[in-house]
């Protein structure tokens, strides 16, 4: 099996069947063995039925693995890379944003002799605030992480196959996929591809799963910001202390009373600032917490309920083989 192509769907049933009637055409021209896994989400819509009927028409080239529920996108797509047969990965959102025709741009980037091949979006459909939020995001996360990702939101990615035996043996129950392959990478790389509108549907992403997701990014992959808010905490002390001093000795030095120092404690304004970045840090060590409580649990990180998938020839072969000598 030269290639696995992992695609994740949660109620995209009114664009499958524009993606099935390009998505198989593309992958039949790479002149390739290939394989497409779709993994369904938890949809509640058709989707799965739809589905079912596409492993029914190739069923030579198409596994479904049904989750028990939804269990987010990068979770389904780990559900997917358990199963991939391929020396490379491709991962591809069902929405047609990223062209499946794209594909051969990423294999062509890996024949170069790079192991990771990330899609960077040349002209990106989506509202300013959208472009705006990723772009900041992007820096953000550079920063803290030291991981280079142009396009964190593209999915369209390859993946050689010891980075994803590398990833399948990561037991975290949260993680960032990209950036995971990204620090197993030894020659990773990137690579302009298309991007279109959404054929059908909406998106998936909220701005509350968007937070989210960036949070999982950051406190999954550094503990710069916990080292940040420790400096931030000791640098307000000094500059209170500093200020504090200040004021007591300018106050002194001109003959006010004593009673009046406390003024400059009691003012609103700092005392609410002091207590909203308090607060920020209760809840950045809480998600630090939160993710060890998550891992230590120990719980099941998705449930698969079935898998369509046509036996393969040799496990066959065996079944047979072994019949007929019992017989």
């Amino acid at each position: 099996m030269d290639l696995s192509v992992v695609i994740p769907v949660y109620n995209e049933e009114e664009g499958l069947p524009a993606l099935f009637e390009r998505l198989y055409p593309a992958l039949d021209a790479l002149k390739v063995g290939y394989e497409v896994i779709f993994v369904n989400d938890g949809s509640r819509d058709r989707s799965a039925a739809l589905l079912r009927e596409q492993f029914a028409r190739r069923p030579d080239v198409t596994r479904v693995v049904l989750l028990n529920g939804n269990f987010g996108q990068h979770l389904a797509i780990m559900a997917g890379f358990e199963r991939t047969r391929g020396e490379r990965v491709v991962t591809l959102d069902a929405d047609l944003q990223n062209p499946p025709e794209e594909i051969a741009r990423l294999l062509a980037k890996m024949d170069e002799g790079y192991d990771y091949v990330g899609g960077v979006r040349s002209e990106r459909h989506d509202n300013a605030f959208r472009r705006f939020g990723s772009r900041a995001m992007n820096r953000l996360r550079e920063r803290i992480t030291r991981i280079r990702m142009s396009d964190q939101g593209c999915m369209l990615r390859a993946y050689s196959r010891p980075i994803i035996d590398a990833i399948n043996a990561c037991r975290e129950v949260s993680t960032f996929i990209p950036a995971l392959a990204y620090t197993f990478a030894h020659r990773p790389t990137e690579v302009e591809v298309a991007h279109e509108s959404r054929a059908a549907g909406t998106s998936k992403y909220s701005v509350y799963k968007l937070i989210r997701l960036n949070f999982d990014l950051v406190t999954g992959f550094s503990v710069v910001p916990l080292q940040v808010f420790s400096l931030f905490g000791i640098g307000v002390s000094i500059v209170a202390v500093l200020v504090y001093l200040v004021v007591m000795v300018q106050r002194v030095l001109a003959g006010e009373p004593l009673d009046t120092l406390r003024t400059f404690w009691d003012r609103d304004i700092l005392q609410f600032f002091l207590i909203g970045i308090v607060l920020f840090g209760l809840g950045l060590v809480g998600e630090y917490v939160g993710r060890i409580y998550q891992q230590v649990r120990e719980r099941p990180r998705y449930l698969v309920q079935a898998v369509l998938e046509r036996e393969p020839e040799s496990s066959a072969w065996q079944k047979r083989s072994s019949s007929a000598t019992t017989t």
